[in-house]
Order: structure tokens, then sequence, then C-alpha cells
């Protein structure tokens, strides 16, 4: 993909997406004892490629 090229909503998109991409905040494991501890949408750049 060029640089240059991108339209805004194709950039609104992968920002949203980038934005979606943390961790999991470190307060839920405590109030889960720590049951949960990872983000089950978390995205790898290499692996998994998205449609936006």
């Amino acid at each position: 993909m060029a640089i240059g090229k991108k339209t805004k909503g194709k950039k609104i998109r992968l920002s949203k997406a980038n934005k979606q991409n943390r961790r999991l905040p470190a307060w839920i494991m405590v109030k889960t004892s720590r049951r949960v501890t990872t983000h089950p949408k978390r995205r790898h750049w290499r692996r998994t490629k998205l449609k936006a």
C-alpha cells in the first residue's frame, strides 16, 4: 500500500483498528482473579490482515 494513496475512510478504519489493538487492562485481570488474561480480539500486524 502506497503511503500517500489512502482515502480518508480507510485512514479512519485503520486508526480505529490500531486503537482496538491494545492489551487487556490490568484492572480486568484483578477483577476476574486472573481468569481473563488475554484480549480475544488482539491482532498481530503480520499474522492477521485487515479487510479495511
